[in-house]
């Protein structure tokens, strides 16, 4: 099993406090709908639950608790779900603890994990006594009945404005999931923002030189955003606009659903910078002190990875090496990797003394 952790990153957003200015035209509709109903839609996968690091916490008395306020026709909590404009999918923003549950309750066995060579039987626990012990499969018909026709109340909604972009979604999710560990940038945008893109930083994330880079998989994907913020920059920094989470917000939406041909471009240029420094800097790049700093690796990685776009040609070891030295001895560079990285101007001066950098070499 691969070890995860948590790398040290320096000058990780850097205190980039911008709120953004947000306005969006959301439409809404309420629904109720009965349990039987979107317990099946979750096993057609016509409901979307995220995966994220947060795995389901809830413990089996807490699930039983859940089922059996169902079975007793008490009130729950409601669902929050957006709609995929793609696919006419519904994503889950809010209930997935309480849907998994249903789920695991119906197929009978309690929070399945892949590999797993034994499984839990959902049976209820620490509940009333007519209930206790009880399986889906050994419900009293009448109870049955009461739990497949109880409602849920959810609401779903849609983003219409502005078009092609639904970081709303996302604004949303910060909300609704504020409480307990909040979750991270990157986790949010694994859920929202799922697609080819997202698959594409996925599989990125696992190349051995990267990891030989970067380090053990971060616990809380701070890799993978690395990876997405390379791509963004490298194709929008005239676009680039603090904060920075936004702007990484709106590439991941606009290009989750990149076309293979591109896709695979992307990968290839990504693997060859990266193949690049490993081969041409001792040790592990990007370390103004010990701790990986994120602005000499946006910067660096946009610049050599221009480079390599324009010349085909990949350019020798020593060469990098050498203008990746001169690079960090510029003390107009060194000021926008160390200081308000996520200014506008820091990161296009940094970007732009790595590009006339690495073009020379």
């Amino acid at each position: 099993m691969i070890q995860e952790s948590d790398e040290k990153i320096e000058a990780d957003d850097d205190g980039d406090d911008v709120v953004p200015r947000i306005s969006f035209e959301v439409t809404s509709f309420g629904s109720d709908p009965e349990v039987e109903l979107l317990v099946k839609r979750l096993n057609r996968h016509d409901i979307i639950i995220p995966t994220f690091q947060r795995d389901y916490v809830w413990r089996q008395p807490e699930a039983s608790k859940f089922i059996e306020s169902l079975l007793l026709g008490l009130p729950v909590p409601g669902l929050f779900f957006a709609t995929d404009a793609n696919t006419n999918k519904q994503l889950v923003i809010d209930g997935q603890q309480r849907l998994r549950t249903l789920q695991f309750f119906y197929n009978g066995f309690f929070n399945p994990r892949p590999g797993d060579t034994t499984q839990r039987t959902f049976a209820l626990t620490k509940v009333q006594v007519p209930f206790e012990g009880l399986t889906y499969a050994t419900l009293p018909e009448h109870d049955r009945i009461r739990l497949d026709t109880s409602i849920i109340h959810a609401t779903t909604i849609k983003q219409t404005k502005p078009a092609g972009d639904d970081t709303s979604l996302y604004h949303i999710f910060e909300r609704l999931n504020s409480g307990g560990r909040r979750l991270t940038d990157q986790e949010m945008r694994l859920a929202i923002y799922h697609g080819a893109l997202i698959d594409l930083v996925k599989d990125l994330n696992d190349y051995a030189p990267w990891r030989k880079i970067f380090g053990k998989p971060h616990t809380r994907l701070k890799d993978q955003e690395l990876i997405l913020r390379f791509f963004a920059l490298f194709y929008g920094l005239d676009d680039y606009q603090r904060p920075l989470s936004e702007f990484l917000n709106k590439y991941a939406g606009r290009n989750r659903d990149v076309p293979p041909a591109a896709a695979e471009k992307m990968a290839k240029l990504f693997r060859s910078t990266v193949d690049t420094f490993a081969k041409s800097l001792s040790g592990r790049p990007f370390r103004l002190t010990t701790s990986l700093n994120v602005a000499v690796y946006d910067s660096c990685m946009v610049g050599l990875a221009k480079r390599i776009e324009e010349n085909k040609k990949l350019p020798e070891p020593k060469a990098v090496l050498t203008a990746y030295t001169k690079l960090l001895q510029d003390a107009s560079y060194i000021e926008a990797a160390s200081r308000s990285t996520a200014d506008q101007s820091f990161v296009k001066r940094r970007v732009e003394r790595a590009i006339q950098a690495f073009s020379k070499c």
